[in-house]
């Protein structure tokens, strides 16, 4: 079993990163790997709705940056965790810009798969941001991994992080969570129990 990570946070090496290292640290301890995958500091395009990904799903049109290999490395991995850094009471833009067009095209990659939300802050904002990461999980069939407090770590810098116990104690946790629904939904595969097909049929448009 795989659990892929996302840094979105600017800084390869901050405070995001320290965060979402203590999570893969307790996967390890359970024998999962885990890969943290940072974002970079390179351009992204934002989607443009253009609607290719829905003709031709599972790559984005748009192929000059990360969004499909990240659906690509999705397609072989278990479970996931998205960390962010908290920019305005909110997650990075570039994490955003990412998800959308990872989750328009390559959804089905996701489907069924567990998932948490990890951010980073000097201090406020840390719940709104959980709160819209989560939605990508919420609307995607994705069990969304809790822990035993917000999955938010606190500091200006990584040595920062190191000393905020209790939030180094929940990422802790959510690795342990994690590893335990894993292991649950495999022994389900195992027993032949296979996800549920989800109803399309309806859709509902609010002007009429």
């Amino acid at each position: 079993m795989k659990v892929l990570m996302l840094n979105g946070s600017s800084r390869s090496h901050g405070c995001t990163d320290t965060a979402l290292r203590e999570v893969a640290a307790a996967l390890d301890g359970f024998g999962i790997e885990s890969e943290i995958l940072w974002l970079g500091n390179d351009p992204v395009r934002d989607c443009t709705a253009c609607g290719t990904c829905g003709k031709k799903p599972g790559r984005c049109v748009f192929d000059d940056d990360i969004v499909n290999r990240i659906i690509e490395k999705a397609r072989e991995c278990d479970g996931f965790v998205f960390g962010s850094p908290v920019y305005y009471a909110h997650p990075s833009g570039r994490i955003l810009t990412v998800l959308d067009r990872v989750f328009y095209a390559g959804k089905d990659a996701f489907s069924h798969k567990p998932a948490a939300a990890v951010v980073s802050a000097r201090r406020a904002g840390t719940v709104a941001s959980v709160d819209v990461l989560n939605k990508y999980f919420t609307i995607s069939q994705m069990p969304v991994v809790s822990s035993s407090y917000w999955n938010m770590v606190h500091g200006s810098v990584p040595g920062d992080v190191a000393l905020d116990e209790e939030g180094l104690q929940t990422m802790r946790n959510l690795g342990k969570n994690m590893a335990w629904l894993l292991q649950c939904i495999q022994a389900g595969r195992d027993a032949g129990i296979k996800p549920p097909q989800a109803e399309r049929s309806a859709r509902t448009n609010f002007i009429r």
